[in-house]
């Protein structure tokens, strides 16, 4: 759904070598500007005797903020192409720093722009991406003879139980996304007949792989 937010499945490196110069790949998620620039902070003082450190990041669901930075390489050689991967993969809140030692070999602006690009693609594709998906909780709470059954229909259709309780009847906890709710509850009362009732309890994001 229009929500739902795509970004990286955790922090991560990836390193590559073209013509002699090391190109490493830092990825973080983030949440705040504060956040950018503590990460490129850490990454320039572990790699202190690299030659750059290029990064770019976007942040917020409209992507509102977003950054490059060529630290030092010819201009548009090295930020903006980090960006336009950032960009071409719709992902929101997430911070790449490609740091270069240099081997001695010049790579030329076009050279540059396919190194810092292919290293901010290929550290994407190394770690991967996740959808944040919001999800209402839902108690469904049925009699005990209806357990099976609904447990048998939760599993087959692929919901996840979150929580089960047993009193004097069963009462289940299950994540069902937004955009799925009414269609969630209407299958369920057409299977039990109407005899069965839900509670709405909080929401959460669940976080489902992409497959790219």
């Amino acid at each position: 759904m229009e929500n739902n937010l795509i970004t990286i499945a955790k922090n991560g490196s990836h390193e590559l070598d073209i013509k002699k110069s090391r190109f490493i790949a830092d990825i973080f998620r983030i949440q705040t500007e504060e956040d950018a620039l503590q990460f490129i902070q850490e990454i320039k003082s572990h790699h202190h005797k690299a030659n750059h450190h290029c990064f770019a990041y976007l942040l917020g669901k409209d992507d509102h903020i977003q950054r490059a930075s060529d630290d030092g390489e010819p201009s548009g050689t090295a930020g903006v192409p980090i960006l336009e991967v950032l960009q071409k993969n719709h992902v929101h809140n997430v911070l790449i720093v490609v740091t270069r030692y240099f081997g001695g070999i010049k790579l030329g602006a076009g050279g540059l722009i396919r190194a810092y690009s292919n290293s901010a693609s290929q550290v994407l594709t190394e770690i991967g991406l996740v959808e944040l998906v919001s999800q209402t909780n839902l108690k469904l709470t049925v009699t005990y003879a209806q357990h099976d059954s609904l447990i048998h229909w939760l599993a087959a259709n692929h919901y996840e139980v979150l929580d089960s309780q047993f009193g004097e009847y069963v009462a289940i906890q299950v994540p069902v996304a937004e955009s799925e709710v009414e269609s969630f509850k209407t299958a369920l009362i057409n299977l039990f007949s109407g005899k069965i009732t839900f509670q709405i309890i909080g929401t959460q994001f669940s976080e489902i792989p992409l497959q790219k």
